[in-house]
């Protein structure tokens, strides 16, 4: 092994978490490696989840608005069709430039990339940690494992696709997010086992070009977790949509046929309790996702994990070994990018300057489906549990000139705030662009506002921001345009 590289912070995992915290401790002064197994760096969601399956949507969306909606805007098309192709080398192309970007980042930032698998491997007399870097095995130039000491440690390896029992994995026929972001057909019928965030999106992209989406949900509505009223909302679009969603079903099992099956359908079957085999010629399985703790050593430092795999962190993201905190999926919470992101600037600044912050109750989570889903703080349903007053705005799209000048007037938003402080407890959203909208309601909560304050803002007209002011209005029993 050759000489130890010194540092005063190596981070383990080059996703939405990992590069962004090295780039912080970099600009605060610290010398900073980033251990990434991946060839490309930019994690799950930059390289096969959520870039490129928003570059689908966006292709997906287009090629279905020509096909059934420009004529409402008095434009004339004939004939149109896709390119399957050409989209996957679209959504390809904007994957490799954001990568690519990433690495520059870290390049321009000074922080050294090491490409292969980061494992803890003990503490040092001196109290720095010890990191070994495995190579990757598709590495250029793979060369020997080398060590990595650093006075802190942050762990950011992300997630991978959970399965179910019964599910026999192939990775093509029946596989999960990746591989439905590349396949080369179209399939003529689909089954998404689990109707959450990912089963939908990739569900809608498939359907738009032309497949037969079966959706199987083990719970009674969609978008488990969401704001009920949303979630009921939602399962009747996506019905309308031509999605078949058959809810409070269990999935026992997904194969490849065999030539013991009847000769009546496509080359993979599902089974379900209490329904007749599904046979169809692809299988996405979307039932959630699991932290990636195993092989990275954290035994050698005592670090344990809960029932699920994660990592327990207190308040600061530190474990329980000295001077080693976590990050991102790894750790509780929702598995999403920017949620990483904003832990990977904490536990940084944290090291650097002894404080970091994270406002877990302002968190956005969006659905990119048509239309978008957006919400931010606490359901109705989570409100009610924990007995805490409150009162309810809404207003529609319908009504809004902005939404009408779109043709998109499907949805509404809610805002939910207690009832004795008037402050803003939760915001949810369907309609056109909400991934945007969500962005005012959770600055509002980030600062304590009330649904006053928002309502008293002055919105441009027009614009789909005027719809946020009158739920807001609502709240207080005053909306305008109602």
């Amino acid at each position: 092994m050759s000489q130890p590289v010194e540092v005063d912070v190596v981070v383990i995992g080059g996703g939405p978490g990992g590069y962004v915290a090295a780039i912080r401790a970099a600009q605060l002064g610290l010398t900073t490696a980033c251990i990434e197994r991946e060839s490309r760096l930019g994690g799950t969601c930059l390289r096969v989840g959520c870039i490129p399956s928003k570059a689908l949507l966006e292709s997906s969306d287009r090629y279905l608005e020509a096909r059934t909606h420009l004529a409402d805007h008095g434009v004339t098309v004939s004939g149109v069709g896709f390119d399957l192709a050409k989209m996957m080398a679209r959504k390809d192309g904007i994957v490799a430039g954001l990568t690519d970007g990433v690495a520059y980042l870290l390049k321009k930032n000074k922080v050294q990339r090491f490409h292969g698998h980061g494992k803890l491997l003990r503490r040092g007399d001196d109290g720095r940690v010890h990191v070994a870097v495995q190579p990757a095995p598709e590495a250029e130039d793979p060369g020997a494992e080398l060590e990595v000491v650093a006075r802190h440690v942050i762990l950011a390896t992300g997630s991978q696709v959970s399965t179910l029992p019964g599910l026999e994995m192939d990775w093509d026929r029946i596989g999960g997010s990746t591989e439905a972001l590349s396949w080369p057909e179209v399939p003529d019928h689909l089954v998404v086992i689990g109707a959450g965030v990912i089963g939908l999106e990739l569900g809608s992209v498939w359907k738009r070009l032309g497949s037969k989406v079966t959706v199987l949900e083990y719970a009674d509505a969609p978008l488990f977790g969401m704001d009920g009223e949303v979630r009921k909302r939602m399962a009747r679009i996506f019905k309308k949509q031509g999605l078949d969603m058959r809810f409070g079903v269990r999935v026992t099992g997904a194969r490849l046929a065999t030539t013991e099956d009847p000769d009546d359908g496509g080359p993979c079957v599902v089974q379900a309790e209490g329904q007749a085999p599904i046979r169809c010629d692809r299988v996405l399985v979307a039932v959630g996702r699991k932290p990636n703790t195993e092989g990275l050593g954290l035994d050698a430092l005592g670090i344990e994990t809960d029932k699920r795999g994660r990592v327990p962190v207190d308040a600061h993201l530190a474990t329980s070994a000295a001077n080693v905190y976590a990050v991102g999926d790894v750790i509780a919470g929702p598995m999403l990018a920017h949620k990483a992101e904003e832990e990977g600037v904490a536990a940084a600044e944290f090291i650097a300057t002894g404080y970091g912050h994270v406002d877990y109750d302002a968190i956005p989570g969006v659905v990119y489906t048509e239309p978008e889903v957006a919400s931010v703080g606490k359901t109705e349903e989570e409100l009610k549990e924990a007995g805490i007053p409150y009162r309810k705005g809404a207003f529609p799209f319908a009504p809004n000139g902005r939404a009408k000048a779109l043709g998109q007037t499907e949805g509404f938003v809610k805002i939910l705030a207690h009832a004795e402080t008037d402050r803003v407890l939760g915001v949810h959203m369907i309609g056109p662009r909400v991934g945007e909208l969500i962005v005012e309601a959770t600055m509002a909560m980030s600062f304590a506002a009330s649904s006053e304050d928002m309502a008293r803002i002055c919105h441009a007209h027009p614009s789909l921001h005027e719809v946020v002011k009158e739920a807001a209005l609502a709240v207080d029993g005053r909306a305008l345009h109602s």
